[in-house]
């Protein structure tokens, strides 16, 4: 109309800055998977800078391309956290490049499936040194510095495994058993000081590891145990990791966060009970 004019009325746009923006992340067995996936997470939508960890250089050092292709900041850190001898002994150089980490992600671990009664000593040693003593070690450099800030955030990657018995999980089991009492252990102790420390309890996941340990009919047998019936992606774990290390989770710790499709909560799950006739007349 003649003489009219339109006039729109815009607020202000809020712009949200990333969570974790001016804060460092320490992800181990971050070249593939979960941990991948959680150092991504945290690295692009959560704007913190990472140290990618992992003895696969060339998985490292895609993981960094990848992030740094999508405007995040990461390092790589080429180490084996199964010598521990040597990760206890280099253990301050390896975070020289951000900084000491204000969230650690004790993703990295090692499975071998084998009977209990005839369990190599070699391969249990190697098993409890990455799986337990590393996150120990790891914890131990990271709470100084997140102590002395008042802030941090540890999640270990546990398993269903060791809170459940599995065939041929003697040390993996066991293992995943001691990190989530660890677990407990340095959450009662770094409560007061603004750091808290939690684990996620994945069930099955879709990884290249566990597609190479399992076979299409292992696969299916595992997922019919599932009352979801599905292996987790890796994302699903991830976001529950993310969730740990937010301010929604400030008041959680000591806590082990079961992420495996309803797995534990089943007992004895009985698929198609109710369907059977002998069900049907009782």
């Amino acid at each position: 109309m003649r003489g009219s004019s339109l006039v729109s009325h815009i607020g202000p746009v809020t712009v949200k800055t990333p969570e974790h923006s001016g804060r460092v992340a320490f992800v181990t067995g971050a070249a593939s998977g979960i941990g991948q996936q959680t150092a991504r997470q945290l690295a692009i939508d959560e704007g913190a800078s990472v140290y990618v960890a992992d003895r696969d250089a060339e998985g490292a050092a895609r993981v960094v391309g990848e992030i740094s292709d999508a405007g995040g900041r990461a390092h790589a850190v080429v180490v084996d956290l199964a010598d521990t001898a040597a990760l206890s002994r280099d253990i301050a150089s390896l975070t020289d490049t951000f900084g000491p980490p204000d969230i650690l992600v004790n993703n990295a671990g090692m499975v071998v499936t084998l009977p209990a009664s005839g369990y190599p000593l070699d391969i249990w040693n190697t098993t409890m040194a990455l799986n337990v003593t590393a996150p120990m070690l790891l914890i131990q450099h990271a709470l100084q510095h997140m102590q002395a800030k008042g802030w941090g955030r540890i999640v270990n990657i546990a398993s269903i495994s060791g809170v459940r018995a599995g065939t041929g999980r003697l040390a993996y089991g066991s293992s995943k058993a001691a990190l989530i009492a660890l677990t407990r252990q340095f959450a009662i102790e770094a409560a007061e000081t603004g750091v808290t420390v939690n684990a996620v309890a994945p069930g099955p996941v879709d990884t290249p590891m566990v597609r190479r340990l399992q076979g299409d009919s292992d696969r299916a047998l595992y997922a019919d145990m599932i009352p979801m019936r599905r292996y987790a992606a890796p994302k699903e774990i991830a976001d529950s990791v993310l969730f740990l290390a937010s301010e929604r989770a400030a008041y959680v710790t000591g806590h082990t966060l079961a992420v495996d499709g309803g797995f534990l909560a089943a007992g004895v799950f009985v698929r198609n009970l109710f369907v059977r006739p002998s069900a049907a007349k009782a």
